[in-house]
C-alpha cells in the first residue's frame, strides 16, 4: 500500500493483535518520523498502560502524545467510549515531545514557560497540547509558552472522561498523569499550517460583579454566593451536570476590550466556584449561551475557505456541549472536513486555539481544527460549496435562541428609556465610576451607588439615614454645609474635600452637588464625587519635574531663574545685595568616565547635601546642569560674608566621600556676581557667575572668584576666538611642524610627531594651548584633526617618495576624535589619499581618550593594529589606575609624560617612575618614548635606563616643513634603505 506523506491513517482499537496487523499492513514502523495520537474513551490506566508497551515494541521510533476523551473522532466519524489511535506519517517535520507534571511547578505559568523553552526552537511552526484536571490553569500555561514564541500556533483541548465525572489522564510513550500536560513541536521549512475555531457566544442578562474573588475562586458574585446566582438563573440541573455544563452557558468577561470566555470548572461545598482562569474583584461576568446560527456559518465559511487549500490531515479538537447541543450539525461537519483531508481528534472540556501573535485561548463550545501539510504540489482539496440543511429540532432551538436575543435587546432598551425617563436617573448610580449619593434635605444619606461602596469600603445600610457631614473632617463641615444649602437654591456646586475610607486612608475628591428636583421643588441633592488624588499627585510630580531636579531634589535652573527674579524685586525694594554663586565640581568627568555614572549620581546627592546643610537663612541652593550648582544669597550680602559662605562650601566639599568601600577627594571652584554691581537681571547676573567659574576652573580650579569687567571682555574675546576658530580650516588658516623623534640607540631620527600651528591673519599666532581646548569644547577638534591626520600622512610620504623610505609620522588623536563611530573610516581615508605604508603612522591616545569606554576603545585599537597602523599611548603616567589595565591594551609605545621627564636630574622619585615605565614597557614588548627632554643630562639617564627613544627642545624643536627636510638631509645616508 502506497502512503502520501503527511496523511493521517486512523485505527479503532479491537485488540492487540489486530492493532500490529493495522501497523504491519502499513509499514508503519518503516517511517522515521511518525505522530501518533491516542484518544481513549477509557479511564483505565491498566489498558492505556498495555496500549503504550504495544506502541514502543512496535513502533519505538514513533512520538505518542494520548488523553482520555468525552468521544472520539476517527475519519469524520463521532465514536464513544472506544480507543482511537491516529498515524500521521512524516517525512519533512520534526517532532519534540515533553510531558509535564503541574505539581513540580509553583503556577501554571512557569510550566508553559518550561514547556516552550524545551520544545520551541527557530523551526518550530505549531504545538499541539493535552491538559489533564480541570483544577489546572491550562490559560496560564498557554501565556507561558505564548511568551516564549508568539509566532508558534497552539491547538488541542482539556482531556475528557466520557461523562464518569472521574479523573482525567494524559500520557506518552512512557508515563501517565492525571495533573499535568503532553505536548508535540512540529517544525521545518516545509511544514504549513492551517487553523481554524468557529464559536459565537451571546451574552445575556446584566452584568454580575465578581465582589470576592482569588484567583481562579470566585467566592461571591453581587455579595451572593456564586451558588445562589447560579440556582436563581441557571438552575439545579445545570449545578448537577457540572463541570461539562460549564461548557455550554459561559460567563463572558471584558478584559481590556476583549471578550473572553470563563468556564465552571468545579464547585466548593462552601458555595464558592472555580474557574477555568483568574478573574479580580471587581469584573464584571455577563452569562453567555450560543449563537447557534453564527456557529453554523461560521463553520461553514471556515470549511469552504479550508477546501481550497492544499490539506494532507486535519487534527479536530471539539467541545464535548457543543456536540450535545447541536448533535446533528456536529457529525454533519466533521464528515465534510473528512471529505477535504483525514481527521482525527476528540470531544474535550475545552479547547485551545491560537494564531500568530494573537494570544492563545481556551475557548469552549467550539470545534477547533490544525490542518497540516508537507507539501503543496499535490492537487488542492475544492469541493463546489458545502450546505447544511437543519432538522426540525434545531429550527426550533434557533428560533429560541432569537428570541432570547430580542428580548434581551428589548430588555435593554426599556432600561435605556426607564434611564433617560426615571427622575432620579438611577443609571448615575449604577454605571457611574465616580462616587454618587442622594441626599435628602437635611444631608442624610438616602441612596449611594457602588462606587461609594468600594471607594470608602462602607455598605450602603451602613449610610443610610446618616448625615453626610459625619464623613468628613470636622474643619471641612462649615465650608461643605455651606454648599450644600447654596446647591439646595438651584447652584450647582463645585469644590475639593479630602475623605477617609473606613480605614482611615484619605483621598482627595472633586466634589459636585446639584439639586434633585421633582415637580419644580428641591427635595434634595445628588453629590458627586471623582477621585483626583492621583491627578494631584501627577500635576505636583509635573511641577517636581519642572522645577526640580530628579537626582538631588534640588531646584532645577527654570526654578532657580524665578527665584532669582523674585529675589531682585525685593532686594530692589530695601536696596540690598544678592549674591550668585556659581559651583562645579572640578575634573567631574573623570569620575563618570573611571568610576561610572552611578558613582558620578552618587557624588552629586552627597555634596548637594553637605552644601545644603551648612548654608546661612536666606541662601537657594539648586542645580543648574551637570555637576554645576547655584547658590542665591540673600541676607547679610557683603564681599566679605560671600568669601566666607564660598570657603566654607569648599571646604566641605573637599572632605572625603566613600564609595563601594573606597576613599575618593575632590574638588570645586566657584565663580561669584553680585546684584547690583554686576548684573541687574537674573541672566545678566547669571552670566557673569559663569564668567567668574570659567577663570577659577582655567586657574587651576579649587578656588572662589569674583567677577570683574575685564573677565567679561575675556570672555567676549574667547567667542570671538571661536568665530575665527570656526572658519579656520577653511581659510587654510592651519599649518604643521614636525618635531624629530630621536632613536637613542643610534642618535638618529627615525620619525617625527607632527603638531598643529594657527596662523591667524589678525591675531597672528595662535598658541594650540589657547586654541585646543576651545576646539575640544565646541566639537570641532573632530573636523580638525582628521584634517591633521591627512595632512601629516601625505606629508610623509612626500618624504618617503623623496628617499627617507622607513620615515614614520605620529599624529595625536583627541578623545572626541577617537570616539566618534566613522573614526576607523577617517584613518583608512587617510592612508588611501596619501598612498602611505600603514606600518609607518603611530596614533597617540591619551589614557582619558581610553578611559571614556575602555571596551570601545580596546576593540577600536585593535582593529588600528590589524590595519598595520600603531598605536601609542601618551601623556602616560597621569591618568587613572594605569597599570591596572595596561596590560589589557594592544598598543605599540609607551610616551612617558614630560612631568616626569622635568625633574629627572634632581628628583630621585621620578627617576624611580621613569625606570619602572621603562621596565614595564620592556616586559609587555612596547616601545618606550620619553618626550620633554630639555637637558644633555637627562638624555644620559634615559639611555642608562634603556628608554628606546625621545623628544624635546634639547634635540630639536618643533620644524617646519623646509627646516625638518633640512634635518632629514644630515641624516640622509643613515635613513635610506639599503
Amino acid at each position: 500500500m502506497v502512503i502520501t506523506l503527511a496523511k493521517t491513517l486512523c485505527y479503532t482499537f479491537e485488540s492487540n493483535r489486530q492493532l500490529q496487523q493495522f501497523i504491519l499492513d502499513n509499514k508503519l514502523a518503516d517511517f522515521p518520523q511518525l505522530l501518533i495520537q491516542v484518544f481513549s474513551g477509557t479511564i483505565d490506566i491498566s489498558v492505556i498502560e498495555q496500549l503504550q508497551s504495544l506502541l514502543n515494541n512496535l513502533v519505538p521510533s514513533a512520538t505518542v502524545i494520548g488523553c482520555t476523551t468525552a468521544g472520539e473522532i476517527s475519519s469524520g466519524e463521532s465514536l464513544e467510549g472506544g480507543i482511537v489511535l491516529s498515524f500521521t506519517i512524516l517525512e519533512k517535520t520534526s517532532l519534540h515531545s515533553s510531558l509535564f507534571c503541574h505539581d513540580r511547578f509553583t503556577d501554571s505559568y512557569k510550566l508553559g514557560k518550561k514547556l516552550g523553552d524545551q520544545l520551541i526552537n527557530n523551526d518550530t511552526k505549531a504545538m499541539i497540547l493535552f491538559s489533564a484536571d480541570l483544577q489546572i490553569d491550562t490559560q496560564q500555561i498557554l501565556e507561558g509558552i505564548y511568551d516564549v514564541n508568539s509566532d508558534v500556533i497552539l491547538s488541542g483541548g482539556i482531556a475528557g472522561d466520557n461523562g464518569l465525572f472521574e479523573k482525567t489522564f494524559v500520557f506518552n510513550n512512557d508515563n501517565i498523569i492525571s495533573n499535568g500536560i503532553v505536548a508535540v513541536a512540529l517544525g521545518g521549512e516545509d511544514l504549513t499550517v492551517e487553523v481554524g475555531s468557529c464559536f459565537q457566544w451571546r451574552e445575556i442578562g446584566k452584568p454580575i460583579t465578581v465582589t470576592k474573588s482569588s484567583g481562579r475562586i470566585v467566592y461571591a458574585l453581587d455579595d451572593k454566593k456564586p451558588l445562589q446566582i447560579l440556582k436563581k438563573y441557571l438552575g439545579d440541573t445545570f449545578i448537577n451536570s457540572l463541570p461539562k455544563s460549564g461548557s455550554e452557558f459561559p460567563f463572558i468577561v471584558d478584559k481590556k476590550g476583549e471578550k473572553i470566555s470563563l468556564f465552571i470548572s468545579k464547585l466548593l461545598e462552601n458555595g464558592a466556584i472555580e474557574l477555568n482562569r483568574s478573574v479580580e474583584t471587581g469584573d464584571e461576568l455577563t452569562f453567555a449561551y450560543p449563537d447557534i446560527s453564527s456557529v453554523i456559518d461560521e463553520s461553514l465559511s471556515s470549511i469552504r475557505k479550508l477546501s481550497k487549500k492544499s490539506i494532507d490531515s486535519i487534527f479536530i479538537y471539539n467541545c464535548i456541549g457543543r456536540k450535545q447541543f447541536m448533535y446533528d450539525f456536529a457529525v454533519t461537519e466533521l464528515s465534510m472536513l473528512n471529505s477535504i483531508a483525514s481527521t482525527s481528534g476528540f470531544f474535550s472540556y475545552g479547547e485551545i486555539y491560537s494564531r500568530k501573535k494573537k494570544r492563545p485561548q481556551i475557548i469552549g463550545h467550539s470545534l477547533t481544527y490544525l490542518a497540516i501539510s508537507e507539501s503543496s504540489d499535490h492537487g488542492k482539496n475544492e469541493q463546489s460549496s458545502f450546505e447544511y440543511n437543519a432538522p426540525d429540532y434545531m429550527n426550533t432551538i434557533m428560533s429560541l435562541t432569537h428570541l432570547m436575543q430580542a428580548s434581551q435587546n428589548d430588555t435593554r432598551i426599556l432600561n435605556e428609556n426607564l434611564a433617560v425617563s426615571g427622575q432620579y436617573y438611577r443609571s448615575l448610580f449604577d454605571n457611574n465610576a465616580d462616587f454618587v449619593y442622594s441626599a435628602d434635605l437635611k444631608g442624610r444619606f438616602t441612596s449611594v451607588n457602588r462606587s461609594f461602596e468600594k471607594t470608602f469600603q462602607f455598605k450602603e445600610s451602613d449610610v443610610l439615614g446618616k448625615s453626610a457631614l459625619k464623613f468628613i473632617k470636622e474643619e471641612d463641615i462649615p465650608r461643605s454645609r455651606a454648599h450644600f444649602l447654596r446647591a439646595l437654591k438651584g447652584k450647582e456646586q463645585f469644590y475639593d474635600l479630602e475623605i477617609a475610607n473606613i480605614n482611615g486612608d484619605v483621598q482627595l475628591f472633586q466634589m459636585k452637588n446639584i439639586p434633585i428636583t421633582v415637580n419644580g421643588e428641591a427635595i434634595g441633592i445628588y453629590g458627586i464625587g471623582r477621585n483626583i488624588t492621583e491627578q494631584k499627585k501627577i500635576e505636583e510630580k509635573i511641577t517636581q519635574m519642572a522645577y526640580y531636579d530628579f537626582q538631588t531634589g534640588l531646584p532645577n535652573r527654570m526654578k532657580m531663574t524665578e527665584l532669582l527674579d523674585e529675589m531682585i524685586k525685593r532686594a530692589s525694594k530695601k536696596k540690598r545685595l544678592v549674591a550668585v554663586l556659581f559651583i562645579d565640581i572640578d575634573r567631574f568627568k573623570i569620575i563618570n568616565d573611571s568610576l561610572g555614572h552611578s558613582a558620578g549620581d552618587f557624588l552629586l546627592k552627597e555634596l548637594a547635601a553637605r552644601v545644603q546643610h551648612l548654608l546661612p537663612s536666606g541662601a537657594y541652593l539648586g542645580r543648574f546642569s551637570g555637576d554645576k550648582f547655584t547658590l542665591i544669597l540673600t541676607k547679610n550680602v557683603n564681599e566679605e560674608e560671600v568669601l566666607k559662605t564660598a570657603t566654607m562650601v569648599i571646604e566641605e566639599i573637599s572632605n572625603p566621600f566613600f564609595f563601594a568601600q573606597k576613599e575618593f577627594f575632590v574638588t570645586a571652584s566657584i565663580g561669584v556676581s553680585l546684584y547690583p554691581k554686576d548684573g541687574k537681571q537674573e541672566q545678566e547676573l547669571f552670566k557673569n557667575a559663569d564668567i567668574s567659574l570659567n577663570r577659577s576652573k582655567n586657574s587651576g580650579g579649587n578656588r572662589i572668584t569674583f567677577f570683574t569687567t575685564e573677565m567679561n571682555e575675556e570672555a567676549m574675546m574667547r567667542l570671538e576666538l571661536e568665530s575665527y576658530l570656526r572658519k579656520a580650516l577653511k581659510k587654510d588658516e592651519f599649518f604643521l611642524c614636525y618635531q624629530p623623534l630621536i632613536d637613542l640607540e643610534t642618535g638618529k631620527v627615525y620619525g617625527s610627531e607632527a603638531l598643529i600651528r594657527w596662523n591667524h591673519p589678525k591675531l597672528g599666532l595662535v598658541s594650540p594651548a589657547d586654541f585646543i581646548p576651545l576646539a575640544e569644547e565646541t566639537g570641532l577638534i573632530g573636523e580638525i584633526g582628521n584634517w591633521v591626520l591627512r595632512s601629516a600622512s601625505k606629508q610623509n610620504k612626500v618624504w618617503q617618495d623623496k628617499g627617507f623610505r622607513d620615515l614614520s609620522i605620529a599624529v595625536n588623536v583627541s578623545a572626541y576624535q577617537f570616539q566618534q563611530p566613522n573614526f576607523l573610516d577617517e584613518v583608512k581615508l587617510a592612508l588611501a589619499e596619501s598612498s602611505l605604508d600603514p606600518q609607518f603612522l603611530t596614533l597617540e591616545l591619551t589614557e582619558s581618550a581610553m578611559l571614556r569606554n575602555i571596551e570601545y576603545s580596546i576593540l577600536t585599537m585593535k582593529a588600528l593594529q590589524e590595519l598595520g597602523v600603531k598605536v601609542s599611548i601618551d601623556d602616560f603616567g597621569t591618568g587613572y589606575s594605569s597599570l591596572s589595565y595596561l596590560r589589557n591594551l594592544p598598543i605599540n609605545t609607551l610616551k612617558i609624560d614630560r612631568s616626569f621627564i622635568n625633574n629627572l636630574s634632581i628628583d630621585t622619585t621620578d627617576i624611580a617612575i621613569v625606570k619602572a615605565i621603562i621596565t614595564m614597557g620592556h616586559g609587555l614588548s612596547v616601545k618606550v618614548v620619553a618626550e620633554g627632554v630639555e637637558t644633555k643630562e637627562q638624555i644620559e639617564l634615559l639611555k642608562d635606563l634603556n628608554c628606546h627613544y625621545a623628544q624635546g627642545f634639547y634635540l630639536n624643536r618643533p620644524l617646519v616643513i623646509s627646516d625638518f627636510e633640512d634635518q632629514l638631509g644630515l641624516e640622509k645616508g643613515l635613513l635610506l634603505t639599503p
